[in-house]
């Protein structure tokens, strides 16, 4: 399925696989038991360059592209979503965006230290009141002498705790809706930066999602990312990236549901036999394995038009509502085909099963999701 891979692309693809295996793997559910923020996994990613792919070269990246992301992120979230999504908000939300908006300054300043993981990026955008209707931001940027003042909550933030770097996002003009919104870098030991409740959650429990506190935080001009008042469409642009990120982590799941549900259905024996030869058992494996192969190419297809400059919202939407209602569905059915040990800690399909459930609510909900391709249609 993958015969069109550059050397390059199949290098990193390679690389994130022993990565995945070596590093992630192990005490994957100890890390998701523990609520523990896997910081020593992700300074190895930066070691071997997995954090510097949408980065050039210049900026101490390798520039691979978002193909070449797309596939070693697959890897990773076959072992641990975790360390997957930290991986895809700092690449593919955080990098990527800086990358593409930001001025030559900007990217000398904060792109190396992404690029080797000495920095880890966060993005901003959601609010208690604005989650799918992100325009309705409060967050306030306010002219303060050479710069801004920052004063608001953001909610729900991947890794805003253990981030370097904020790419926040906050109202400057008195406009209501998408207007009047900016993008701003935050580095987050100015003061004025706070963090706040970290949220208890059903899955992806070693990476952490808390609320930031901004009290009277100053911002230089010189951190402002794009245009005044420009700034939502610098985050919608952003998100096209970030859902196939998600996409990729929906896609892992189930990859992981279905090698983990062959291996369980090849051992456990009822009525004299593996219950991998029942029938009703290989339906569930077959559905799971043609749901798979189509998330793959909807996947790398969107990757592709990305890394060819071409228009990829549409394909990024359909990409992230295909894989994530896929890994939903992989996931009820390992659980179902490993039957009560399913239910048990001791397999890792329940950990799969609560981990599938955010792709269908982060980085644009299934319902945005098909918002977004509905009104491509309507628009022809």
């Amino acid at each position: 399925m993958e015969t069109d891979l550059t050397d390059v692309e199949t290098a990193i693809r390679d690389l994130a696989r022993d990565f995945a295996r070596d590093v992630c793997a192990p005490g994957a559910a100890e890390r998701d038991r523990e609520e523990r923020f896997p910081e020593q996994i992700v300074r190895k990613a930066g070691e071997l360059g997995l954090m510097g792919l949408l980065i050039p070269e210049e900026y101490g990246g390798s520039f691979a592209g978002n193909t070449a992301l797309s596939l070693a992120l697959i890897e990773i979230n076959r072992v641990d979503a975790s360390v997957g999504v930290t991986l895809s908000v700092h690449a593919s939300l955080v990098s990527s965006c800086l990358e593409h908006w930001g001025n030559d300054e900007q990217k000398r300043r904060y792109l190396p230290r992404l690029a080797s993981g000495e920095w880890l990026g966060s993005y901003a955008l959601s609010e208690t009141g604005a989650g799918s209707d992100a325009a309705g931001l409060v967050c306030k940027a306010t002219r303060d002498g050479e710069g801004w003042r920052i004063d608001g909550t953001k909610a729900w933030i991947t890794s805003g705790d253990h981030a370097d770097l904020v790419l926040l996002f906050a109202r400057t003009g008195p406009e209501q809706g998408s207007r009047g919104i900016s993008a701003f870098l935050v580095e987050t030991a100015w003061p004025g930066f706070a963090v706040g409740k970290k949220e208890p959650k059903m899955g992806i429990r070693s990476s952490s999602t808390v609320q930031l506190h901004f009290d009277g935080l100053k911002v230089p001009d010189a951190n402002l990312l794009g245009k005044l008042n420009e700034g939502f469409m610098v985050a919608l642009h952003t998100l096209d990236g970030g859902r196939i990120g998600i996409a990729c982590q929906a896609l892992g799941i189930m990859e992981a549901c279905r090698d983990a549900s062959l291996a369980y259905a090849g051992e456990r024996q009822q009525f004299g036999k593996a219950i991998g030869d029942f029938q009703p058992i290989q339906w569930k494996l077959a559905e799971m394995e043609v749901r798979i192969r189509a998330a793959r190419l909807l996947i790398l297809h969107a990757a592709r038009l990305k890394d060819r400059g071409l228009p990829h919202t549409t394909d990024a939407a359909a990409a992230k509502l295909f894989a994530s209602q896929g890994a939903s569905y992989c996931a009820k059915e390992a659980i179902q085909i490993h039957g009560g040990a399913g239910y048990c800690t001791d397999y890792p399909v329940e950990r799969f099963f609560r981990d599938a459930r955010i792709t269908e609510i982060y980085e644009g909900t299934t319902e945005i999701q098909r918002l977004v391709i509905a009104r491509s249609l309507r628009r022809g």
